[in-house]
């Protein structure tokens, strides 16, 4: 897949949100342009005539994705291993791709972890996540609007879960934005979501946006070569997290937060990656599985995994009910970073809907 690959889903923006994420003159809203590919498994979005973002479901990816993810200045915020690989690129969990929604233990089956190579270090049982439909795709002068189902499937290929996902997209100059309302509702089976860390709205992030480590690791070459690196070359990576609660770094992973902001570099522009837990989720404020090797991942559902036990949710659906979780991503880029302040004022915004 050498083409470019777009999608998102959030909400309205108001003139308060547009003024924080502009830091200069581009606060106006950009059109949004939805265009489809159904043939390629394909829709694309584009703001202001710029690609921003794909929805692909190929058959290789075990659930849909949102990939690639750009920011206002076209750099690319999000890792291209395994599907487009980059020079100096880590090429560990091979099911990171792009942004996505799943869970690791539904009925106890490993929604997060499916890949091709997956069985390699995994034992499962794995689901798998596919595309069922488009329901409506809106472009305007302001924002767009993608809606999906899916069916969550068991390895004998029954359904699990039906979802039914909108995702809003807008943007200015300066930022890209994704309102992501996914509605989950079980068929004929009650559905637990036993705790578990790996989950729920998820983005990997490019090697620009990492923490610095000096762990041994695989990367790629410049030919997409898998190559041991026993020293990690951490020029130009410059990512750092920064939580709603004041954790900063490593500390974020495993806490509570109504955001997380990641503040980075890539190349001459600051860039800026902010997710928003919506305090009507279950679980609410969100645990976080945000880690420095470039996982970002708010994860409500895994309370056991991240108090050591000391809480419990295993949040449950009976046969034919349903739950909504709400979430918003925040890509902004220009001479400086958001703030933890300019993150909070956006937060409360979002939290108000």
């Amino acid at each position: 897949m050498t083409r470019l690959r777009f999608i998102c889903t959030f909400l309205v923006i108001t003139p308060l949100v547009l003024k924080l994420q502009a830091q200069d003159s581009g606060s106006k809203q950009l059109p949004v342009r939805i265009v489809s590919h159904e043939k390629e498994k394909r829709i694309d979005v584009l703001i202001g005539g710029r690609p921003f973002t794909s929805y692909i479901w190929p058959q290789d990816i075990k659930k849909p994705v949102l990939y690639p993810v750009l920011s206002a200045s076209g750099q690319a915020i999000t890792r291209g291993w395994p599907l487009n690989p980059r020079p100096g690129e880590r090429v560990d969990h091979p099911h990171h791709v792009g942004i996505w929604f799943n869970y690791g233990d539904v009925n106890g089956y490993d929604f997060w972890n499916n890949s091709n190579e997956a069985a390699k270090n995994h034992k499962g049982p794995f689901g798998t996540i596919r595309h069922s439909r488009v329901n409506k795709i809106i472009s305007g002068k302001d924002r767009g609007e993608l809606q999906v189902s899916m069916d969550w499937l068991k390895d004998d290929s029954s359904v699990v879960l039906r979802e039914d996902t909108r995702m809003i997209f807008s943007g200015t100059a300066h930022t890209r934005v994704i309102d992501r309302i996914t509605t989950l509702t079980a068929q004929k089976e009650a559905v637990l979501f036993k705790d578990n860390k790996e989950g729920l709205f998820a983005i990997r992030l490019a090697r620009e946006l990492e923490h610095p480590a000096d762990k041994p690791e695989k990367f790629t070459d410049a030919q997409g070569n898998v190559t041991d690196v026993p020293v990690l070359n951490n020029e130009g990576v410059t990512g750092h997290y920064i939580s709603s609660e004041g954790k900063e770094g490593d500390a974020v992973w495993g806490t509570r937060a109504k955001w997380v902001l990641l503040n980075g570099k890539i190349g001459a522009d600051s860039v800026s990656v902010l997710i928003l837990d919506h305090p009507a989720n279950p679980g609410s404020p969100s645990y976080w599985h945000a880690r420095g090797y470039g996982l970002f991942a708010a994860n409500p559902l895994g309370q056991a995994a991240f108090s050591n036990g000391k809480e419990t949710l295993n949040f449950s659906l009976a046969p034919g009910k349903s739950v909504t979780f709400r979430y918003r991503l925040v890509v902004f880029s220009g001479k400086k970073n958001l703030s933890a302040a300019e993150a909070g004022t956006l937060a409360q915004e979002f939290s108000s809907r």
